[in-house]
């Protein structure tokens, strides 16, 4: 992997702030995932989806092209956010900016974190960090931006319908 730029970091950091919900209850995180599903079968993309609220597993899909192994993948990139309330990718890019990896620099198990793109943080505004949208069955990369544009459609979508809360 190439040494991030700080205005690279910068940016995924932007993304963490940008992506903030309202609200954010089961309901929501079952919208969420609709959109994420519908986002990845339209582009017929093989990933599995996680998302969480507040350690609490609500929405999970496997598209054609996943297996059993994207499970685990999904449960170690999004304890690594909640442990760490960070995009996984964000802190993957940050430990190799420093010439170190996440699990030297923050003494991380392997076998229960992982620091590969794919889970992003579900921030709620004015609170923090209270959940996970996780993807894996890409590469690292497009598992981040795959979860981040899942997110970016919805809270789109909500502001657009006139909803009162995402």
């Amino acid at each position: 992997m190439n040494t991030p730029s700080p205005d690279y970091l910068a940016q995924l950091l932007a993304e963490e702030k940008a992506l903030q919900f309202a609200a954010f209850d089961n309901t929501t995180a079952f919208a969420l995932g609709q959109v994420a599903l519908d986002l990845a079968a339209t582009a017929g993309l093989p990933v599995a989806i996680l998302i969480r609220r507040n350690g609490q597993r609500i929405f999970q899909a496997a598209l054609p092209g996943t297996g059993p192994d994207n499970d685990s993948w999904l449960d170690r990139k999004s304890r690594l956010v909640d442990r760490l309330g960070h995009s996984s990718y964000y802190l993957r890019n940050l430990a190799a900016s420093k010439g170190t990896t996440v699990e030297e620099m923050y003494q991380v198990d392997p076998a229960q974190h992982a620091a590969h793109g794919g889970a992003f943080p579900i921030t709620l505004a004015g609170t923090g960090v209270i959940g996970t949208i996780a993807a894996s069955g890409l590469d690292q990369r497009d598992d981040h931006y795959f979860a981040v544009d899942a997110v970016r459609h919805f809270l789109e979508r909500s502001k657009q319908s006139g909803e009162a809360r995402p």
